[in-house]
């Protein structure tokens, strides 16, 4: 397949502005995915400190998550980006929260894929060649599609 990447993440998951965590989707090999996402100043989960919030960093990961699918649907199966949810977030470790103009590059890897469209992510989030964030995450895929 000769996709070009980075992919507008808009073409890949459900969410739109002002809630995107995802700019983009940087790469994809097979089970490991990789986007990239700037932090704006108007981004809706930015605290009174100017940093990214847990929820900002958890979204990021899932969000990756589902660029990560929404591709294999649109480009691999030629199928429609269908809408996910968050199952679980296990080993949830933050260890700095990104500040407004920092870059984040977020990597899933897949650990697992069954029964019920449930598939099991690690996730690390990167920001200036340092891990700022790690955790698992269990998503599950629905039957409906996104619009």
């Amino acid at each position: 397949m000769n996709t070009e990447f980075p992919i507008p993440a808009s073409q890949l998951i459900p969410q739109r502005a002002p809630f995107m965590m995802v700019d983009e989707l940087s790469s994809f090999e097979g089970k490991i995915a990789s986007s990239q996402l700037t932090i704006k100043p108007d981004n809706r989960l930015i605290d009174e400190a100017g940093k990214l919030s847990a929820g900002g960093i958890i979204e990021n990961m899932a969000q990756t998550c589902a660029a990560r699918i929404g591709y294999i649907n649109k480009f691999m199966e030629s199928k429609t980006v269908k809408i996910g949810v968050v199952g679980s977030i296990k080993n949830l470790t933050i260890h700095h929260y990104p500040k407004v103009g920092d870059v984040l590059h977020t990597t899933v890897e897949e650990t697992f894929s069954g029964m019920l469209n449930m598939t099991m992510l690690n996730a690390k989030v990167e920001c200036n060649n340092t891990l700022i964030a790690e955790g698992e995450i269990k998503v599950a895929l629905t039957d409906q599609e996104s619009k």
